[in-house]
This record gives C-alpha cells, sequence and structure tokens, in this order.
C-alpha cells in the first residue's frame, strides 16, 4: 500500500502533470514521503505502550523499510534528475552542499538499519542490534537538518518537521540519556 503514492507520483511525471517543475516535485515528494513513514514508526511505539496495543509494534519494522524505500527513491531521484547519473558531480555534490551531505549520512545509517532489520541478522548481533537500532534517532534528526537547509525561502514547513522530530526525541530522552552513558 505505500507504494501506490510512488507509482502514481511517477504515473503523473511522465504524464506531464506535475507542473512548472517535475524534478522538484518528485524529489520533494519522496524525501517527505521517506520523512512522514519515519515519523509515524517512531511515534508508534509510545502510542503502542500508552494504550497497550502491541500489534502496533509489530508495524514499525515494516513502515521503517518503507522508509529506507522512499529516501532510496529520493537519493535516485537525485541521481537520475538532477546530476543525470554524473559520479563524479554526485561526490562533489556531496561534499559542497552540507545539507546533501547530511542527507546521505541519514541515508547510509536507514541503510544499515534496513539490512539489519532481517530476523537471522537480529539474532546474531543480540544486544548490539539495539544499539545500532538506535541510530534511528541521529538519521531523524540528519533528515529534519537535511530538510531545513535544503529550503530555500519558506521554511515553515521544514521547522513543523523539525518541531515534529524534536517532539518524537523528547518523549524518548531517558532512553536516549542511558544510551550516553
Amino acid at each position: 500500500m505505500s507504494f501506490l503514492p510512488l507509482l502514481a507520483l511517477y504515473l503523473l511525471a511522465f504524464d506531464e502533470q506535475l507542473g512548472a517543475d517535475p524534478v522538484k516535485e518528485v524529489i520533494h515528494f519522496t524525501g517527505i514521503g521517506a520523512f512522514n513513514l519515519l515519523l509515524l514508526s517512531l511515534v508508534l511505539t509510545p502510542i503502542a505502550k500508552k494504550y497497550r496495543q502491541g500489534y502496533l509494534l509489530q508495524t514499525r519494522r515494516l513502515l521503517g523499510l518503507y522508509s529506507f524505500t522512499y529516501a532510496l527513491f529520493h537519493l535516485l531521484s537525485f541521481l537520475a534528475f538532477e546530476v543525470q547519473f554524473d559520479l563524479m558531480l554526485f561526490f562533489s555534490e556531496i561534499i559542497d552542499r552540507p545539507y546533501i551531505t547530511v542527507g546521505m549520512a541519514a541515508l547510509i545509517i536507514l541503510f544499515a538499519l534496513s539490512v539489519t532489520s532481517i530476523t537471522s541478522l537480529r539474532r546474531k548481533m543480540g544486544k548490539k542490534w539495539q544499539k545500532l537500532h538506535n541510530w534511528v534517532y541521529g538519521a531523524l534528526l540528519l533528515i529534519a537538518l537535511h530538510f531545513f537547509w535544503s529550503v530555500k525561502s519558506d521554511i515553515i514547513e521544514p521547522m513543523i518537521y523539525v518541531f515534529m522530530a524534536l517532539f518524537l526525541l523528547n518523549l524518548r530522552r531517558a532512553k536516549i540519556k542511558a544510551w550516553f552513558k
């Protein structure tokens, strides 16, 4: 179901229905989709615990994997439409543009989390799995920063996302403090 909006987006793009700057629309849509899915995956834990709805916890993994998939489409859209798969240009963009640097750092974290979401790897990693998956909070901050820095004028939408990310982190402040001990 999470892929239906992506399919609709790409159909609109190929039918030239995305307005004056379709590249910007595709890149923004996939990035916001990734951010929304990550936020949703992180908000499920406090809701599930507060209202004792354990089945919600089973959905987190799937939402996290969807978030990574959208982030990957975000990157692929940038690679295809902005730098035309010119890897030298792409790497220079990573170095020259801080918002792309933090976005790539977040994507690397999401990649590591996605790969280690496989049940057999989770078992093999033991307690190290949880330590690795705590990096989702760092990825969340990097994504919020990526979005905020990428906007050139109207910062209201990114600020809303920054506040949502900070709110979710505040809900987990005890866990995050324990992480640094």
